[in-house]
């Protein structure tokens, strides 16, 4: 008995192990820790695996949008396949999968949607009308529930609840008309049947159609391309100059850029014959273009000179900036009480001429300065057959023979110079250039709507108006929604803020 009672006096006197039960209690505690920190490790990863492939589809709508063919499906579609959706089912406003899924993300919803908000947030630089679809950002949201591992073992044991994680990621992108900066030289034809009797496209005159055209670019293209993001000041601007052909006396131009008098219709206008001015090279060293000015006197292309005081900056409406009509290339449209440029006519049509000056203008202006876009864009029917040329040469440029060919040659020029050109068929014909049919050297048959493709950098860069042959491709679209088509696709997308 005595040896019983020494003994039980011993095991509660005695604290060897008694760390055990808290031990287990550690162990479990300590495990969990673990588990939670690589669950929820594992759960950013796939995060921002998540988040990556939404910010891919939100540029990749955006970049969809400024598509001259572009459509709510079509916008979508990008949008999807750069998104991590995997399942068709799982997905809203969309007809394909995503490219971006990964083991990580096995179950994913998707949501694209249109939004138009207006230019008032420093962050949204072109307003909802500069896309063809009347929109301006797009909004991508996904969803995903990826399984856990150590949290699900604990909810085994009754000590959580739940076997997965819910992720949400959404992003915004903006078609932006901001970055990088662009220099525009417009080209807009004023020959004869530019005064054409009234369209049934847009209710004007062919001349004052188009000009409604450029001030849809006007007002659409925010005058200001970059600004300090610390001071909100501007620090690279946007420039558009106008030029037109036949060849106007230069000392007569601002009667068509209406700074004269400010008002009325121009009527004064010098139609001079076709110049050839020396065609620009990629050779030419660049105190070429530092020193280079247009004419002064005699025959010139340019009716008013780059400027970025096109627009007032102020929004208007979803139809984009107030325009300027201080500003000579904004005057020249019909802004304010000045009727704006007219069709004079007189010398025939030869494109050549204007669209190397036109150049040489954007190769100036530029400077050397690679972060801007040069672009050139060409309004007219494509039936290139002038007589009046001055001091024809015998053949090649400046001659009076395969004058479409010439014009494709001077753009083609253009284009290996860096400039992006968009040309736009109007009112164009399937017969017109008389002066390629066969004559001259290298002469061949060629309709105007031929010319105005051939003129344009990519065939995504040429547009067909609804007033001109089935030969172009006419696709129906407006002057104005041509335009617009323009802005977008030079512009590029960029992430914002949700909203």
């Amino acid at each position: 008995m005595k040896n019983c009672r020494s003994l039980l006096l011993r095991l509660l006197v005695n604290e060897e192990g008694q760390v055990l039960p808290w031990m287990v209690l550690l162990v479990i505690l300590f495990l969990g820790m673990a588990g939670l920190t690589v669950d929820l490790g594992r759960a950013w990863v796939c995060y921002r695996e998540l988040q990556a492939s939404t910010d891919a589809a939100a540029l990749a709508g955006a970049s969809a949008m400024t598509l001259s063919s572009a459509t709510p499906a079509s916008v979508y579609s990008a949008a999807c396949s750069y998104s991590a959706n995997t399942n068709i089912a799982q997905t809203s406003n969309c007809s394909v999968v995503g490219n971006n899924g990964t083991p990580n993300l096995p179950n994913v919803s998707l949501l694209p949607k249109l939004k138009c908000i207006l230019p008032g947030p420093s962050y949204i630089g072109v307003p909802c009308g500069a896309t063809v679809l009347g929109n301006n950002v797009i909004q991508v949201t996904q969803t995903a529930i990826i399984p856990t591992f150590f949290i699900q073992a604990l909810g085994a044991l009754g000590l959580t609840t739940g076997n997965s994680l819910t992720l949400n990621a959404t992003s915004s992108a903006t078609v932006s008309g901001s970055t990088p900066p662009v220099a525009v030289a417009i080209l807009v034809d004023t020959t004869k049947s530019m005064s054409d009797p009234i369209t049934a496209t847009c209710g004007k005159t062919p001349i004052a159609c188009a000009l409604q055209g450029v001030q849809t670019l006007l007002a659409e293209t925010p005058t200001c391309a970059q600004t300090d993001p610390s001071s909100g000041a501007c620090t690279k601007n946007n420039y558009v100059g106008l030029f037109t052909f036949p060849a106007v006396n230069a000392t007569t131009t601002s009667v068509d850029s209406c700074t004269n008098t400010g008002k009325g219709a121009p009527t004064s206008v010098a139609v001079m014959p076709y110049t050839y001015p020396t065609q620009p090279s990629s050779s030419d060293p660049a105190s070429t273009w530092s020193s280079w000015t247009a004419p002064t006197s005699g025959a010139t292309y340019e009716i008013a000179g780059f400027n970025d005081t096109f627009n007032t900056g102020i929004v208007s409406g979803t139809t984009g900036y107030g325009l300027s009509n201080s500003s000579p290339v904004a005057a020249a449209t019909g802004a304010g009480s000045c009727a704006g440029m007219q069709a004079k006519g007189g010398e025939g049509t030869y494109y050549a001429g204007a669209i190397n000056q036109a150049q040489a203008a954007l190769m100036a202006q530029v400077n050397g300065d690679t972060s801007i876009q040069k672009v050139m864009i060409i309004l007219s029917d494509g039936a290139a057959n002038s007589q009046d040329i001055a001091n024809p040469a015998s053949s090649g440029y400046g001659s009076k023979v395969n004058e479409c060919q010439q014009a494709i040659a001077a753009a083609v020029n253009a284009t290996g110079m860096g400039t992006k050109v968009y040309s736009i068929a109007y009112n164009s014909g399937s017969t017109g250039c008389t002066t390629d049919s066969g004559g001259g050297t290298g002469g061949s048959q060629i309709a105007p709507c031929q010319t105005m493709q051939g003129m344009a950098s990519t065939p995504a860069d040429f547009y067909s108006e609804a007033g001109s042959a089935s030969l172009c491709g006419t696709t129906g679209a407006t002057l104005p929604a041509i335009f617009s088509s323009i802005v977008s696709s030079y512009s590029q997308g960029r992430l914002i803020p949700n909203s």
